[in-house]
């Protein structure tokens, strides 16, 4: 029972709540249509771009990082384009 209970909380700590406190997610206000979806699905995909980016930083500052330094961001964007094994 104990390790369901981690497995669910390791889901919970690594995903979850880096969505909620890095992305605000809690607090977005789009709930028409297939919006909420398409949102959640832009997030994860920046989300994970940002894990596979190899430096040192936080997730916080990467996703700044990549809205203020376009370079940054095509460096981010290349990695979707051309997904290597990890």
């Amino acid at each position: 029972m104990n390790a369901i209970v981690r497995s669910h909380w390791s889901i919970e700590n690594s995903l979850h709540w880096v969505l909620d406190v890095i992305m605000d997610e809690d607090n977005a206000r789009n709930r028409k249509d297939h919006g909420p979806e398409n949102l959640a699905l832009l997030r994860r995909l920046a989300l994970n771009l940002a894990k596979l980016e190899p430096s040192k930083g936080s997730m916080r500052g990467k996703l700044k990082r990549a809205a203020w330094d376009t370079a940054f961001l095509f460096d981010l964007l290349a990695q979707f384009a051309c997904p290597q094994m990890r």
